[in-house]
């Protein structure tokens, strides 16, 4: 059975390349937000086993998303794929239960490495 992603960005051309990259490696992408708001309220009603999230959205940022999504589900699984590459602020998304981050722009391998190695 394939793994369940949700993908969580603002910028339509990004949700495209991680959607297609996750096909490739055999993921179901089982919903698109476009801001953090969206992201929890699909979290919860998907429940997949992985979430992309973007830092920088509209409605409230991945920070927020992250913190509401983990209170839904302490095991949440949930990887930042940011361009914010402020070491700061993803030690902050780490500390707060992502288990990984990818900073934008990303080599399509190094994605598909990072969301398997976040579910393995």
């Amino acid at each position: 059975m394939p793994k369940r992603l949700l993908i969580t960005d603002d910028a339509m051309i990004i949700r495209a390349m991680i959607r297609d990259a996750a096909n490739e490696a055999g993921w179901e992408v089982v919903g698109e937000a476009a801001n953090g708001a969206e992201a929890v309220e699909l979290y919860q009603s998907l429940k997949p086993d992985l979430v992309t999230l973007d830092l920088v959205m509209p409605e409230f940022d991945g920070l927020h998303a992250l913190r509401e999504i983990r209170a839904i589900d302490a095991e949440a699984r949930i990887v930042i794929v940011s361009a914010l590459n402020q070491k700061a602020t993803l030690r902050k998304a780490l500390h707060q239960g992502a288990c990984d981050f990818l900073v934008k722009p990303f080599a399509k391998p190094l994605l598909i490495e990072t969301i398997n190695r976040a579910v393995a």
